[in-house]
């Protein structure tokens, strides 16, 4: 049947689209490989709509959707000043609401410089007919810099609405509760500061970070977190409400006396893995593992896990050097992984085709 729907696709549709099959390097690898979309600008994240639409920000300030296969090649809506796209800055983090076939809500987080400052917001944009428009600014402010702007927001199983920021290049920030920078933040999903966060009228969950880049909760709802660390030292964690990650004082394996510390699950030591996105993985050959998507490190970690979620049992690398730096990862409902490339992020050596959006099938 599939291979009937691809035949259909790729007689209607001109050579720049068609789904792209890709043969696995290797015969054990248990997934097909396709490319559904490619030519983008570094899409820095995904998320799947209950319609099985396909969303997207491309890093320059544009929100994408791919329907039945096919990249509409007009942008829901695209950015302009103040918004800005420089270095690691630029359109970010994107949800759908949990309802969004109701809501037609998408969250999003992007840089913009107001007197020659940069900041990040988040915001809530409201879709119709194939367009979008703000329709409410959730958390603003938010310090930003050319490098380390976090980015990522995800909605969590408690639905509220879960947001990493980096430490704009100022680590101080990371241990000041006042501010917003080097956190995961945490609000409802109108921008109301909830009830049971860790510090009254604050919506600061955990301190002490670097530059978080990825959130995913696993079947119990133990919340991770990828975070780069300064030189290598590049950190999963378990997140817990007030938690202290010990960033500027500490990093990997290294204690303080002077504050209450979480140690990360695994951190890379004296390898640079750069993890970004982070999804957990609940069927196929790969459930109940974390999958990891690496930029400096080209390739895609799976992280398997003892039941309790609390420790490590193995890791393997996966795809590595195949497809550059990835920057997303996310499953869908079928089971298909859904892959992001960042080669065009001014870090990378992009191919012709790149950057790539790819779908690991399940065979």
């Amino acid at each position: 049947m599939r291979k009937t729907i691809f035949n259909f696709l790729n007689k209607i549709i001109s050579p720049s689209k068609r789904i792209k099959i890709i043969k696995p390097k290797s015969r054990q690898f248990p997934y097909n490989i396709e490319v559904i979309s490619e030519n983008l600008t570094v899409p820095w994240a995904l998320d799947i709509s209950d319609e099985e639409k396909i969303y997207f920000t491309e890093r320059s300030g544009s929100i994408r959707v791919i329907e039945n296969g096919l990249l509409n090649p007009k942008p829901l809506i695209t950015f302009k000043f103040p918004f800005v796209s420089e270095n690691e800055g630029g359109l970010m983090g994107l949800a759908l609401d949990p309802k969004f076939s109701q809501t037609h809500y998408i969250y999003l987080m992007h840089s913009y410089r107001e007197n020659n400052i940069l900041y990040n917001k988040v915001v809530r944009l409201i879709e119709k007919n194939n367009m979008a428009t703000i329709d409410k600014i959730l958390l603003d402010k938010i310090p930003g810099s050319q490098f380390h702007n976090g980015g990522r927001i995800k909605i969590g199983p408690d639905k509220k609405l879960y947001i990493t920021t980096g430490d704009a290049e100022n680590p101080s920030l990371s241990q000041d509760i006042s501010t917003l920078a080097g956190k995961i933040l945490r609000i409802e999903l109108n921008g109301d500061i909830p009830m049971d966060n860790p510090f009254t009228n604050s919506p600061v969950y955990s301190l002490g970070h670097r530059n978080p880049q990825g959130l995913a909760w696993n079947s119990r709802n133990i919340l991770y977190s990828s975070e780069h660390g300064q030189s290598a030292h590049d950190e999963i964690n378990i997140i817990i409400p007030g938690g202290n990650y010990g960033w500027p004082l500490v990093q990997g394996d290294e204690t303080s006396t002077e504050i209450t510390i979480q140690k990360p699950l695994v951190h890379s030591k004296e390898i640079t893995w750069a993890p970004s996105g982070i999804a957990f993985i609940n069927v196929g050959p790969w459930k109940d593992n974390l999958l990891v998507a690496t930029l400096r490190g080209q390739q895609l970690l799976s992280i398997s896990l003892n039941n309790e979620g609390t420790a490590i049992q193995n890791i393997e690398a996966l795809l590595k050097g195949e497809y550059g730096r990835l920057r997303d990862v996310v499953q869908g409902k079928d089971g298909s992984i859904y892959i992001t490339t960042s080669n065009r992020d001014g870090r990378g050596n992009p191919s012709i085709s790149d950057d790539r959006i790819i779908r690991l099938v399940l065979k």
